[in-house]
C-alpha cells in the first residue's frame, strides 16, 4: 500500500467531493431537458468549500487553569478510537509529553499518527507547541516521519511529543490527534 502525502489526500479529497457535488446538482427528463417533469431547471450555482486547514491553532489562554503537571486531552474526531495512558509531562531538561497510544476500536496497524501538544504556564498562558509524527516504514515516508520505537500495532506505540520554541517553562499541556489512519 503507497501512501500519500498530506497534500496530495488532502487534494484528492476534495476533488473527489467536487466531482460528487456536480454528479449530483440535477437530473434530466426523458427528452433530456433538466429539472424534470416540465419543471424549469434551476440553477447550479458553483459550490465553493474553503481548503482544509489541519487542526486548529491551540488556544492563547488555557480555561479553565491547569494543574502543575496536568495534560488534557482535547476531544477529537479520532479520541474515540484510542486510549492514552501513561501521560507524563516533563517541564525541564528535554521538556515534552511522554505517553502510550493504542487503538481500541479494533486490531488494526498504525499507519499514520500525528500527535499535538500546547504547552501551558502556571498562569495557563501558550508558551510553545510540539509535535509527534509516526509513519509505518516505507519506501515513500520521509525520513523524519519513521519511529524507532515499537510499532504501533498489537500493544500500541509509545510516543515522546517535543515542545519546541518554548517562551517559559510549561507547567500543564494539551494534547490532541488531528491525524490518525490505521488499516
Amino acid at each position: 500500500m503507497r501512501n500519500l502525502p498530506r497534500g496530495a489526500a488532502a487534494a484528492l479529497a476534495a476533488t473527489a467531493f467536487l466531482v460528487l457535488a456536480a454528479g449530483c446538482s440535477g437530473s434530466t427528463d426523458a427528452d433530456g431537458a433538466r429539472g424534470g417533469a416540465g419543471k424549469p431547471a434551476g440553477s447550479a450555482a458553483p459550490v465553493a468549500m474553503p481548503a482544509p486547514s489541519g487542526a486548529p491553532a491551540p488556544a492563547a489562554v488555557l480555561a479553565p487553569s491547569a494543574e502543575p503537571g496536568e495534560i488534557r486531552v482535547e476531544p477529537g474526531p479520532f479520541t474515540d478510537r484510542v486510549q492514552l495512558t501513561a501521560l507524563i509531562l516533563a517541564p525541564t531538561g528535554k521538556p515534552g509529553v511522554t505517553g502510550h497510544l493504542a487503538i481500541t476500536s479494533d486490531v488494526s496497524d498504525v499507519l499514520s499518527l500525528d500527535l499535538r501538544a500546547a504547552y501551558y504556564d502556571a498562569g495557563g498562558r501558550l508558551l510553545g507547541t510540539g509535535t509527534f509524527h509516526y509513519q509505518e516504514e516505507g519506501a515513500d515516508a520521509p525520513a523524519g516521519d519513521h519511529h524507532d520505537g515499537p510499532r504501533a500495532a498489537g500493544d500500541g506505540i509509545d510516543f515522546t511529543v517535543p515542545a519546541e520554541q518554548l517562551t517559559g517553562t510549561p507547567s500543564s499541556a494539551v494534547l490532541s490527534l488531528p491525524v490518525l489512519v490505521n488499516e
